[in-house]
Formats: C-alpha cells, sequence, structure tokens
C-alpha cells in the first residue's frame, strides 16, 4: 500500500516543478514509509511513497515502460491487486515482457494491453494514476468499493490529485475553502460519492475512472451494482458464499511482509482469522498473528449499553485458542485516548474532524502497535453492510424511516447516556447548515440509483434498497476511517468482505435467505459455523468498543474548558456560548456530552492545523 501524487498542466512545462511536487509527495509519507519517487515529464509530474508488500526490490515507482529510449507510460500505484498472477499469465501470453513480480507492472502492462478497460479486469482494491506520454493523457482509476482513497482538483488547463486531500491541498494554487456544503457533508453521518469538504476537491467516486485530456476532463463507471436474479436455494447460496470466501481470503493472503489479522471476536473478523489460519496451517506456513483491542479494566468492569451487550476480548481469545493463533492484545488507557497529540495525529490522518473521539483514536493506536509486528492485516470490515448486521436492517421502524436508517442511531455508538454530536454547535449556524435536509436530498438521490427486480415485494424491494444505501453510502464512512488511521502508521489493511465478487452476489441474494434463521447475518453465520466455536458463531452483533472509563469523558471536558478560556481558539465562532456553559457545568455528566465535547475539539484541531478559511 502507498500514498501517490501528481500534476498534470498543459499550459506549462512541470519538469522546473520539482519542488512542489516533492511538497506533495512528502504529504504521503505516513503512507509509504519505505521508499519514494518522482516522475517528471513537460506536462506530467508524478510523486510516489511505497509501502512495500510484494516484490521489495522490484516493485519501485513510479514505473515506466519505454520502448526505443521513449517512455511510452507511467504509473503511480496505491493497491493490491489479487488476480495479478492471472493477469500476468494473460499479458505474458499476448506478448509482453516482465522485469518484476511485483503486481504495480502488471497493472502497467495491462494498461498497454486494454487502456482503460483494465479497470474492469483488476480485482483488489487500488487507487493509481497512469500517464500516457503517447497521447499525454492522465487516466485516474478508484476500485469499485472505494476502498482506497484518491482525490483530484480540477484547475483551467489540468488536474492537481493524491491519495488524500492533503496532498492536494499541498499544492500553492489549492486553498483549504470549506462552505455550507462542505460542513453539510461533514456532519451528515453519510459519505456521498465523489464529494469531499474542501470547495473544489472531489474525490474519483469508487467504481469510476477519470480521463484528463487537452480537451477537459471526462468520467466513465466501470462497476455497480446490478439487479440479478438469485437461481440458487439456500444451501448453494451458502456453499457458494463459503466458496467465494475461501477463494478470497487464500489471494488475499500473499504478501512477502509479516501479515496478521484483527480479531475483536465478532462473527465477521473470527470469520476471516479462522479462514486465514485454517489456510495458512494446510500450506505449513505456520500460525496466524491477531491482535485485538482492549481498554484498561475494561473486560473486568464491562457494562452493557444499548448496542453492545458483550465485551470483545473473551470472545476473541477463544477464537485465537480455537484456531490456534499466536494472539495478541493491545491495551489502551484513558490518559492515551484523551491525549491531544493523539487527536492531532487523527485529524491528520483524516484530513477532517471525525468527531467520534476514541472510537478513531483506539484505532490509531490499535494500528500503531500492529505495526510493530505486522505491515499487512486482514480485517472483517464490510460484513455488516453486506450481509445485514446492524440493528437498522431489522428494527422495522429504522427500516420504513424516509431517511438513511442509521441516521438516528450514531450518538448510541458513544455509549448508554450520549447527546447527539452536533449538541454543542451554534444554534443559528445548525439552522442555517440544516443538516437533515441535505441528508434527505441526498438520500433522495441514492434511491433514485438502486436497481431493482421486476415484481419484487415490498419487503424485498425496500430491504434491497437498505442493502444498497449500506453499500454505496454508510461503508465508505467506515472504510477510509479504516484506511486513514492504518496508513498513518504504514499499515495494510485488506479487507475481505469488499470483493466485488462477493458482494454482487450477496447484494442479490433475497433478504428472506439473509435472515432465515431470524438472526442478523444469517448467511455468513451458516457459511462460516464449521470453523468457528459455538459462542462466537452465535454471539450478537457488538460494534466497535469504546472506552468506558468515567474518566474519560472528564479528561476531554477539562481539555475542552482550556479551549473555551482561549479567547482566539477559532472553534468558539462556531459554539453555542450557553451549551458550551452547561456542558462545563460540574453538575453536567460528562458522558451526557461526550460526542459534543468529541466534535467541538476535532473541530478546533482542525481549524488550527490546516488552517481553513469558512465561507459560510
Amino acid at each position: 500500500m502507498c500514498g501517490i501524487t501528481g500534476w498534470v498542466a498543459f499550459d506549462r512545462d512541470l519538469t522546473t516543478e520539482r519542488p512542489v511536487l516533492d511538497a506533495m509527495t512528502a504529504t504521503q509519507l505516513c503512507r509509504g514509509p519505505d521508499a519514494g519517487g518522482v516522475h517528471l515529464e513537460r506536462h506530467a509530474a508524478l510523486g510516489h511513497r511505497r509501502l512495500a508488500v510484494i516484490d521489495i526490490a522490484g516493485g519501485t515507482q513510479p514505473m515506466t515502460v519505454e520502448h526505443d529510449g521513449r517512455v511510452l507510460a507511467a504509473l503511480t500505484y496505491s493497491g493490491e491487486v489479487y488476480n495479478h498472477r492471472e493477469l500476468r499469465a494473460e499479458l505474458t501470453a499476448a506478448g509482453h515482457r516482465f522485469r518484476t513480480r511485483s503486481d504495480t507492472e502488471v497493472v502497467l502492462h495491462a494498461y498497454l494491453e486494454w487502456g482503460e478497460g483494465l479497470a474492469e479486469r483488476l480485482n483488489g482494491m487500488f487507487a493509481f494514476a497512469v500517464w500516457d506520454a503517447r497521447s499525454e493523457e492522465l487516466l485516474l482509476v478508484r476500485d469499485r468499493m472505494g476502498v482506497k482513497p484518491l482525490h483530484y482538483h480540477r484547475s483551467r488547463h489540468g488536474v492537481v490529485f493524491g491519495s488524500e486531500a492533503k496532498a492536494v491541498l499541498a499544492h500553492p494554487d489549492v486553498r483549504p475553502v470549506v462552505d455550507l456544503d462542505g460542513l453539510r457533508e461533514l456532519f451528515a453521518v453519510t459519505k456521498t460519492p465523489g464529494r469531499s469538504i474542501y470547495r473544489g476537491v472531489v474525490e474519483v467516486p469508487p467504481g469510476h475512472v477519470v480521463r484528463v485530456r487537452r480537451e477537459g476532463v471526462s468520467i466513465r463507471r466501470y462497476w455497480a451494482l446490478e439487479a440479478r436474479e438469485h437461481t440458487h436455494d439456500l444451501e448453494a447460496t451458502v456453499a457458494t458464499v463459503r466458496a467465494l470466501l475461501d477463494d478470497i481470503v487464500h489471494r488475499q493472503l500473499e504478501s512477502d511482509v509479516p501479515l496478521c489479522s484483527l480479531l475483536s471476536g465478532g462473527l465477521d473478523s473470527s470469520a476471516v482469522t479462522a479462514l486465514a489460519a485454517r489456510q495458512l496451517r494446510a500450506a505449513g506456513a505456520g500460525p496466524i498473528r491477531s491482535f485485538a483491542v482492549d481498554f484498561t479494566g475494561q473486560s473486568e468492569h464491562f457494562q452493557a449499553d444499548e448496542v453492545r451487550s458483550t465485551p470483545d476480548g473473551p470472545y476473541a481469545r477463544l477464537l485465537a485458542e480455537h484456531v490456534g493463533a499466536d494472539h495478541s492484545v493491545v491495551e489502551l488507557d484513558s490518559a492515551a485516548l484523551s491525549d491531544p497529540a493523539q487527536r492531532a495525529t487523527v485529524l491528520r490522518a483524516r484530513d477532517a474532524p471525525g468527531g467520534f473521539g476514541d472510537m478513531d483514536i483506539s484505532l490509531l493506536l490499535l494500528f500503531r502497535g500492529v505495526r510493530r509486528h505486522s505491515t499487512v492485516a486482514l480485517s472483517g470490515e464490510s460484513a455488516d453492510e453486506l450481509f445485514g448486521g446492524y440493528r437498522w436492517f431489522h428494527d422495522p421502524q429504522l427500516v420504513a424511516a424516509n431517511d438513511f436508517p442509521w441516521a438516528g442511531a450514531v450518538a448510541q455508538l458513544g455509549g448508554t447516556g450520549t447527546g447527539p454530536r452536533e449538541q454543542l454547535l451554534d444554534r443559528g449556524l445548525v439552522g442555517k447548515l440544516d443538516v437533515h435536509e441535505y441528508r434527505r436530498a441526498r438520500y433522495r438521490e441514492a434511491l433514485a440509483e438502486v436497481p431493482h427486480l421486476p415484481d419484487a415485494d415490498p419487503v424485498e424491494r425496500r430491504m434491497r434498497e437498505i442493502s444498497y444505501l449500506n453499500l454505496t453510502r454508510f461503508v465508505g464512512i467506515l472504510l477510509d476511517r479504516k484506511d486513514r488511521m492504518s496508513m498513518a502508521n504504514g499499515l495494510e489493511v485488506r479487507v475481505p468482505f469488499c470483493d466485488h465478487r462477493l458482494v454482487q452476489y450477496v447484494f442479490n441474494t433475497p433478504w428472506a435467505m439473509k435472515s432465515f434463521d431470524g438472526r442478523e447475518k444469517s448467511l455468513l453465520r451458516a457459511a462460516v459455523r464449521d470453523v468457528l466455536p459455538a459462542a462466537v458463531a452465535d454471539r450478537l452483533k457488538s460494534p466497535y468498543p469504546v472506552v468506558q472509563d468515567p474518566r474519560y469523558p472528564a479528561l476531554l471536558r477539562a481539555e475542552l474548558a482550556e479551549v473555551a478560556a482561549d479567547p482566539g481558539a477559532p472553534v468558539l465562532p462556531l459554539l453555542d456560548r450557553r451549551a458550551l456553559v452547561d456542558a462545563l457545568a460540574p453538575d453536567t455528566d460528562p458522558q451526557s456530552v461526550r460526542l459534543g465535547v468529541d466534535l467541538a475539539l476535532d473541530l478546533n484541531t482542525w481549524l488550527t492545523e490546516y488552517r481553513v478559511s469558512l465561507e459560510l
């Protein structure tokens, strides 16, 4: 995994702009700590930071293909292509010759063979840019589910691009301006494909290619969820899901560096860990290494809340023992989680306020601990969106809501008694933003995209919509979070449940099959039950953990008091004075304002570090 940057300008000679490209590329150092490089031509400048995973010696970038001493094409690439061996064989048969074992070189030759049609042939997670020196055009490509980020800014004579917004913002012609729509996108708890919070900086939407020529910029969708008739019975469906998972995990175990799994003890991460352990054992490769996060004293003093009925620790240990994993726990305390320096690191990784507090910081610190031992990790992310794991798939009121079904459930993530994230914001600003209407507009746009089968009954039709919303508007929030927190530590996280073959198949499986046993994630449970202990297979869904130590929200409030006492704090104009006073009052339960305080502190750090211009 890596970080990419670049600049195409048809009105100037970019061979003289090395300092600008170096500055942009330097912003991606955490994503690629192992090596860096640039490629400069008259109208194209490509930068790269490398995290070496496959073919350590041979996969240096930017990578070029030459003929008779002339560059034909140059590539800056981030990601993993899991079918690169098959593609290499096909390209070799077509006459291509390879110098390395890397998937990077396969992608470059695939472009030479198939042009922008290469995107449809790739199985993996990726974001890359190809500069075609023959036709002087740039191709930006992003994977189908949006696992890897890719941003760009259109100028009068070309584009500036990068893995993360910070790379684009490092260009002298791009300013960090955020307007009302940017704040709306930030607060709406939905990830609209193609949008970012910064004016003029957009994302390449998942499953799209962007083409940049002298004549202008065009965009094409190469993959989308499609409505297909499901012809398998339940037994065949379960078998197909299992066969796909076996193949996916096998492909994603390839690595020339240490690999591990992220294990919470939930169904999703346990399934990935158990399947990986079985395949490694069959290959004689030794035990899988697994990692979990926990908080000091939490397992002993765990308190169930509305969405978390059990602690993760005992189930993670049970699964690890069952499969013979080499298991480690990264234990965190409230002091580390409330450290302003860690908050700043999270902010710089995200390029924006997250507003989810210790869930972001603990993930960052978990990945920091994992990175000391492994460079690649397998994750169970996205199984809930795919198989129907969340409460809003099963609560009739949330299913029927004329809104994104998760919109009303976010506050529950902070634990019992937590108020909404926006509770400290200025009432006038809240009214001006009208986030509810913005979200409803995005909801209507998303509904209009949903592919339906003719004559579907109302329940199946609505559940197809709920699945589509989760796979296109919610999963991106979590994939982006996982990418940023992992790559801030130079850790590559792979997500088997985002394999497009599995996603397309399960999307078209009838809801009656997905919930055939009256539980969440019925299909997945049936497909992997044979490799799991019964207690793990039957465990109720439990979201990512939050710290329950009462000292944590108290420490946050103390930090907010310092901000409130600083008349120059940039966040103060965005906060409601009365709400701020109430939040800091001695008789206010710190837990009740936990998410609001977290968001206020995030906003203050962001406005300070990024020198954002708010045009509201």
